[in-house]
């Protein structure tokens, strides 16, 4: 048999492979301590400084726009108009300060999970890694696809609208807009080269914003998969274990090493909470103001903005599913971890193994989750939750509009 015909192992490379890529582009290193180039990463950290300022006065300049639109109810449609993506920019930032501020724990957290990843095909056909893998990658391609399209949408699509009126519909003039509302301390339309620099800076401010705000969530899909994928293979190895009442030792020896690799999951579930709590609290915040916000566009706007903004709410609203989903899952695979250890043939066994076992039992009923401030525990509940509160934003802000 061809050499290339011969499957492979995958490893914890390939999972991490399209966070790491999009990083990047960015300027963001994630396995920068790894790096022998010390020239290459110095400009990827200059490339992502100098593209967070930029990013970051864009955002003040929205916020600036924000607070004049407010000032009279003619213009405050425009306010309610650049609202999500002013949310969307600051849980961009959040986002990447929150991987600034954790780097080390990030580095230690994939550092271990890269450790413990199984390395042969064997090992891996009894992971059952290749159907964990497949629903993630399904999911990051959905997720990436509709996260590039609504930022590469609101950014192209002025500019490609003009150039079909100008070259082919026969208009005189070059309109010369802006995919975001946006306000600037100079005229930004007064000449030609002026609007596209400042046309293409916005660009790269937009991608910057999508590809932070993407891959936060990306990096979060991949260490719960393989942190629901070694739970699943705890079950699966307690559930199989025989617990021959004669192998006394080699029953001890084994739940030992069951017990150990389950606290080692745990600690690392501590890791990936104490990372991302709080910049989930932030963002399911935003997310139920932006649904509202964009809901109101769509309802009150042309075809041409309903078509732009839909994309948006689908991105807004996958990505708290997304979040969400995996939330579930976790919790749903360490719970498992004490089914499984009651279905064994614990009964034939000595005192001591099931003490034990009756400690991991209890230990797995407090499952492993990620716990925002003043918030529940991420799941499918706090999803509906999210849902909740951005129609009563929306109920709010329609009752109030039209009062007014």
């Amino acid at each position: 048999m061809s050499s290339s015909l011969v499957e492979s192992p995958r490893t914890f490379g390939d999972m991490m492979r399209m966070p790491v890529r999009f990083y990047k582009t960015i300027g963001e290193d994630i396995y920068a301590h790894r790096s022998t180039n010390e020239l290459t990463s110095l400009l990827l950290k200059i490339y992502l400084y100098a593209g967070f300022i930029n990013f970051n006065l864009l955002v003040c300049g929205e916020l600036v726009f924000f607070y004049k639109s407010i000032q009279d109810f003619e213009t405050v449609r425009l306010a309610i108009a650049v609202a999500p993506c002013i949310g969307f920019s600051l849980v961009a930032d959040f986002k990447q300060l929150t991987m600034a501020v954790y780097k080390k724990t990030l580095i230690q957290l994939l550092d271990e999970l890269e450790e413990m990843h199984p390395k042969t095909l064997l090992a891996q056909k009894a992971y059952k890694m290749a159907d964990f893998e497949r629903t993630m990658k399904r999911v990051i391609s959905i997720f990436t696809f509709l996260c590039l399209a609504y930022t590469t949408t609101f950014t192209l699509y002025p500019a490609v609208k003009a150039t079909v009126k100008y070259n082919f519909l026969g208009y005189e003039t070059f309109d010369r807009n802006f995919g975001f509302l946006i306000w600037f301390p100079y005229d930004a339309t007064s000449r030609n080269w002026v609007y596209w620099i400042t046309y293409w800076d916005i660009a790269h401010g937009a991608y910057l914003a999508g590809i932070a705000f993407l891959c936060a969530d990306l990096l979060l899909v991949v260490v719960i998969t393989q942190l629901c994928m070694h739970f699943s293979y705890i079950s699966g190895r307690l559930e199989v274990h025989p617990c021959d009442p004669d192998q006394d030792e080699e029953n001890l020896s084994f739940l030992c090493s069951m017990i150990k690799y389950h606290d080692k999951c745990l600690t690392l579930c501590e890791h990936v909470n104490n990372m991302y709590s709080f910049s989930l609290l932030l963002n399911f915040l935003m997310a139920s103001m932006q649904i509202c916000f964009i809901a109101f566009q769509v309802t009150e706007s042309t075809i041409e903005v309903i078509l732009i903004y839909c994309i948006f709410l689908m991105t807004s609203m996958v990505q708290v599913f997304l979040v969400c989903y995996y939330g579930d899952a976790l919790i749903a695979a360490s719970e498992r971890v004490g089914d499984a250890a009651y279905n064994q043939n614990w009964f034939q066994c000595s005192k001591r193994y099931c003490i034990m076992l009756k400690l991991m039992i209890m230990r797995s009923q407090k499952p492993a989750m990620i716990r925002p401030p003043t918030f529940p525990p991420i799941s499918l509940v706090t999803y509906m939750k999210v849902i909740s509160m951005s129609y009563q934003f929306f109920a709010l802000l329609k009752t109030t509009y039209y009062r007014d």
